[in-house]
C-alpha cells in the first residue's frame, strides 16, 4: 500500500514510517526541512516537501496515496488556536480528498480531555466539537468521513509516548525538577496518566492500518495509569533529588504550562484495541525507562 504520513519525522512518527516499510509498504512523507527531508530519504521514503499550512500539498499527497497517516501537529501550546485551526484544517483537506474512495485515514488524537472519572474506553467518545475546541475537534469531524465512505481511524496515543530521546511531557517535567532542584507532583499526586513505549504505539499504528474497520477508536496504551507522585519519584531517584508535593493551584506557577495537564487524571484502557488489533505491548514501563536514563543522557 502507498501511504502518504505527515509527522514522519516525528517523535512517533519516525518509528511508525520504519513499521509501516517493514510491513512492505511505500511511503511518501511531508518534510518542511532538509534535514528531515534527507532522514527520510535515506529510509527509502519519498518526500514531498510542505507543511500543514499547505492544504493544496495535502490533497496532493492524498490523492496520490492509497490510504494517508496523520501524525503532524504544531503543537503551539503557547498559542494553541493556532494548532487546533490548523489541525482542522488539515484534516478536513484529507476527509475531502479521500472521500468516496474507501481508503484509510488513520490521524494521531489523545485521551487528554477525556477523562471521565474513570479510565477511558474505546467506547467514550470525544466531547470536543467545532473550530474552538482542543484540537479543533479534529478527531469529531474526521469521523463524520465514515459515512462519506472514507475508513477513518482515530488513533488515540497516551499522554506520554517514552523512550530515550522523547522531547515530550516527562522530558519537560525532568527539565522543571533540575531547574527546581525537587521533583514535585501535584496534590496528593495520586491522578494517574496512561503511558506507552513508542515501539508499542509504532506497532499499533502499522496494526491499525491494516486491520481497523471504518470508525475505530484505538488507544495506544500499554500501563493504564502511572501515578504523578511515582513519576515524579522516578524522576527525583534518577536525578538525585528530593520529591515533594505542590499545591494545585500552583502547579502552573511551579510547573509552567505542563502543570495544567500534570495535575489531571488522564488514565486510559486498552482491552478492546488489543482484542480488536491483537496488539500486544513489550516495551519497558515509563517508570523503567525513567530509571534506565531515557530522560537523563550523560
Amino acid at each position: 500500500m502507498h501511504v502518504f504520513v505527515t509527522g514522519a519525522s516525528g517523535w512517533i512518527g519516525s518509528a511508525a514510517v520504519d513499521e509501516l516499510l517493514a510491513d512492505g509498504h511505500a511511503v511518501t512523507a511531508l518534510a518542511r526541512s532538509d534535514a528531515s527531508a534527507s532522514a527520510l530519504e535515506a529510509k527509502g521514503i519519498r518526500v514531498q516537501r510542505g507543511d500543514l499550512d499547505d492544504l493544496d500539498g495535502l490533497r496532493r499527497g492524498a490523492d496520490a496515496a492509497e490510504a494517508v497517516l496523520h501524525l503532524a501537529n504544531k503543537h503551539d501550546f503557547s498559542n494553541p488556536a493556532v494548532s487546533n485551526a490548523a489541525e482542522r484544517a488539515a484534516v478536513q483537506t484529507f476527509g475531502e480528498a479521500l472521500a468516496g474512495t474507501s481508503r484509510p485515514f488513520l490521524l494521531a488524537a489523545g485521551s487528554a480531555g477525556l477523562a471521565t472519572g474513570r479510565p477511558v474506553t474505546e467506547r467514550d467518545v470525544s466531547p470536543f466539537h467545532g473550530p474552538d475546541s482542543p484540537r479543533g475537534g479534529a478527531e469529531n469531524l474526521a469521523l463524520e468521513f465514515v459515512d462519506r465512505d472514507v475508513r477513518v481511524v482515530s488513533l488515540r496515543f497516551s499522554p506520554t509516548v517514552h523512550g530515550t530521546g522523547d522531547h515530550g511531557f516527562i522530558a519537560v517535567l525532568t527539565d522543571v525538577a533540575r531547574r527546581h532542584g525537587v521533583s514535585a507532583y501535584p496534590g496528593d499526586g495520586t491522578n494517574r496518566w496512561a503511558a506507552v513505549h513508542r515501539s508499542d504505539a509504532a506497532r499499533l499504528v502499522a496494526l491499525a492500518l491494516a486491520k481497523a474497520p471504518a470508525g475505530a477508536l484505538v488507544h495506544a496504551v500499554a500501563e493504564e495509569g502511572v501515578p504523578t507522585r511515582e513519576i515524579a519519584e522516578a524522576i527525583g531517584r534518577v536525578l538525585d533529588l528530593p520529591v515533594a508535593s505542590v499545591a494545585p493551584e500552583g502547579a502552573v506557577d511551579h510547573f509552567g504550562w505542563i502543570g495544567g495537564f500534570f495535575g489531571v487524571d488522564i488514565s486510559a484502557t486498552s482491552v478492546a484495541t488489543q482484542e480488536l488489533l491483537g496488539w500486544t505491548p513489550t516495551g519497558p514501563t515509563l517508570v523503567e525507562d525513567i530509571a534506565a536514563g531515557a530522560y537523563t543522557p550523560h
